[in-house]
């Protein structure tokens, strides 16, 4: 594989496999259709979707945070993106980030209007403009 991110696959669309890779010499994510639409073992293309609009997200949200002087001590995202099908084949449809963030000196609200605003600016999101992206930001207990 190239220095880029890539995959190969080998195989028909239900029976054959393939490998994800995120960099090169990185470790390499085996992936076939029983991994993205049944229980199977293996990475699908969803999930690096969402971890890469997760740490875009949470990289932006901290700057935000720390441009409002609000330096955030932790912050924690994950993604669940859905995968639809619809007319012609399939569609991710809807990716919910679910943030979890410890900042000194910040309520809850004042966290919401930083995640709505990060969604908006981070540029994973802005890749990802034909799917809607919610997001629930909340304070660690």
């Amino acid at each position: 594989m190239s220095e880029n991110p890539g995959a190969t696959w080998e195989g028909d669309l239900t029976s054959g496999r393939g490998a994800m890779q995120v960099r090169n010499g990185g470790e390499e994510m085996p992936f076939g259709f029983g991994s993205r639409f049944d229980d199977d073992d293996g990475a699908t293309p969803e999930d690096l979707i969402g971890a890469a609009l997760s740490g875009c997200f949470s990289m932006a949200l901290a700057h935000n945070l720390a441009e409002a002087s609000h330096a955030p001590a932790h912050i924690e995202t994950t993604a669940d993106v859905r995968l639809q099908k619809e007319p012609g084949g399939f569609a991710i449809d809807r990716i919910k980030l679910t943030c979890h963030a410890r900042v000194p000196g910040i309520d809850e609200a004042e966290l919401r209007q930083h995640a709505e605003r990060t969604r908006k600016s981070c540029p994973v999101a802005k890749a990802l403009t034909g799917t809607r992206i919610e997001v629930d930001a909340r304070l660690f207990d």
